[in-house]
């Protein structure tokens, strides 16, 4: 199978560190202002989407003459945020992965929406990341490997009443078989002690946040 990753960049907060994980074959979607960012850093989306009502009209017009493919549709009349229209286009393209920039900020109903996207993506069996400045979020229901990555933590949260049979390996604190509940702290905080840990569990939906202060 050939592997197709989708690289979004979301209306949120982008940094310059983003852009330098773009890969030659990666497919770039841009959801409302996140098309704008890329084209002033002088990167063209194959896909721009959204309301685009946080940008002028002139900036609108740069938007859509920078993007191979400009999808527009009205800021009253719609059922999904910019974010998930961007997510629904990269469905339609049949990736392998799917990496967001920008999901994250200060709105919590937003982020934590964008975070259950990745849940979203796991029924389609498309492996999702959300990242930004600070974080690096992904799911499993089975088993992971989570790379060294910069991040200073790596935290365990249910997405689901319970996560059983959580095994660790290669982290500061080992796990054999544990069971994590919502409302649970006893994930959070670990540290890799070398490059890479496996994190495998029995039952649940587990998520997996490497972060840093």
């Amino acid at each position: 199978m050939d592997y197709k990753r989708i690289v979004i960049f979301t209306g949120g907060q982008l940094t310059q560190e983003f852009l330098q994980e773009i890969q030659p074959d990666d497919v770039i979607i841009a959801a409302d202002r996140g098309a704008l960012y890329l084209i002033e850093h002088g990167i063209k989306p194959h896909i721009a989407v959204g309301d685009f009502d946080s940008i002028t009209e002139e900036e609108r017009e740069i938007v859509n003459s920078n993007s191979v493919e400009f999808i527009a549709c009205d800021p009253i009349h719609k059922d999904l945020t910019d974010t998930e229209m961007a997510f629904e286009t990269a469905l339609d393209h049949e990736p392998t992965h799917i990496l967001i920039f920008g999901a994250t900020g200060t709105r919590m109903d937003h982020t934590l929406a964008n975070v259950h996207i990745m849940v979203r993506a796991m029924q389609h069996h498309i492996s999702c990341a959300l990242q930004d400045e600070h974080n690096f979020m992904t799911l499993t229901t089975s088993s992971a490997v989570v790379e060294q990555r910069g991040f200073t933590y790596v935290s365990l949260l249910p997405l689901t009443h319970e996560v059983t049979g959580i095994c660790l390996e290669g982290f500061m604190y080992p796990l054999d078989h544990a069971t994590i509940r919502m409302g649970q702290s006893l994930g959070i905080s670990n540290k890799l002690l070398d490059t890479s840990g496996t994190v495998t569990i029995d039952s649940g939906l587990l998520l997996i946040i490497q972060s840093k202060d």
